[in-house]
């Protein structure tokens, strides 16, 4: 008998379309491993990413709202659900690897830093070294996790990771489909968010933009991923009138929300933040744990603190801070 491995990847090759990533193609793996009996490479992929470390802490990492007081807002934990299940939609409707698209969707902010891209800029000005979270993810995926072993990925899903956001694009479909998910989640999502805290309401979104995208977060999801679909699996592309109103209202979200003085209100506070704890571990870098001491004796003390901050809840970077610059009261 079969082993249900063999079964799936013999569905792939009938069921998905010929422009797919299938299983039994895949690049492979850094360090050979024997196969599973039960799921494909990609399948073991998508379970190694959500039994992570970095991925429970996403649950404690800001979206857009730094510390917000309701639980509705968006945390980069639910960020990344979202765009598992966006992209995830569209591969089923174009018969891509759907496997291959939920691996790099759930892993591709696994290098998030904590206070969202706010923490991010603040890593890149302290670093000698060009700091982004999708080159953090895959190191993450590659030498952080699993005490520096790391989760030993496919090539595929390290190269969706790596190219979810900018510069060059992905190798796979499902990677490129991961790219365009992504921003639509964010996109809508965060928009969402920010009528929740008044930030903007629906109306100031330029009537032209909702009267052919939607004027409900789901209508314009839906619109946006219609296209796609409709476009076929030659490739990942909206049509070209669709694809401006959502750069369109991509610049929307830039300049009303990620540029709002009151949404980001703190994140002034953020690189003070950042900035005292590189500095202590700088001069003290006996304070950080073992696998941090592993990390600056191969890649140096920058390498390991970056490790380190990048790593951290926004409550536990704020833990760190104050355990380091705030004293203590006294107790008798």
């Amino acid at each position: 008998m079969e082993c249900a491995r063999i079964i799936t990847e013999n569905n792939e090759k009938i069921l998905l379309c010929e422009n797919a990533t299938l299983s039994v193609n895949t690049k492979g793996r850094k360090r050979e491993e024997e196969k599973c009996t039960l799921r494909t490479d990609f399948q073991r992929d998508r379970d190694r990413i959500i039994h992570s470390k970095a991925f429970r802490r996403l649950k404690h990492k800001t979206q857009v709202f730094l510390a917000p007081e309701s639980d509705h807002y968006r945390t980069r934990l639910t960020h990344t659900l979202e765009v598992s299940q966006i992209a995830r939609t569209v591969a089923r409707a174009l018969r891509l690897n759907e496997d291959l698209t939920e691996a790099i969707a759930l892993g591709h902010d696994l290098g998030h830093t904590p206070f969202g891209h706010a923490g991010e800029r603040a890593l890149n000005d302290l670093m000698p070294f060009d700091f982004t979270h999708f080159d953090q993810s895959v190191r993450v995926c590659e030498h952080l996790e699993k005490d520096g072993r790391g989760l030993n990925l496919t090539f595929e899903v390290l190269d969706g990771i790596k190219h979810h956001t900018r510069g060059e694009w992905a190798h796979t479909l499902e990677g490129k489909l991961v790219r365009f998910a992504d921003r639509i989640a964010y996109i809508n999502h965060d928009i969402d968010d920010a009528i929740r805290a008044g930030v903007i309401s629906n109306d100031d979104i330029l009537k032209e933009i909702r009267d052919a995208l939607g004027h409900t977060k789901t209508q314009r999801i839906t619109t946006l991923l219609n296209s796609i679909v409709k476009n076929g699996s030659n490739d990942i592309v909206m049509d070209d009138d669709i694809f401006d109103y959502y750069n369109e209202l991509h610049e929307f979200l830039y300049a009303r929300v990620y540029h709002n003085p009151i949404a980001k209100a703190e994140e002034g506070k953020v690189l003070g933040i950042v900035d005292g704890i590189y500095e202590y571990f700088k001069a003290h870098p006996e304070k950080m744990g073992d696998e941090y001491q592993a990390i600056l004796k191969t890649d140096g003390i920058d390498r390991a603190i970056c490790d380190y901050i990048a790593g951290m809840t926004d409550h536990y970077a704020v833990t760190v801070y104050s355990n380091i610059f705030i004293p203590k009261g006294w107790s008798i």
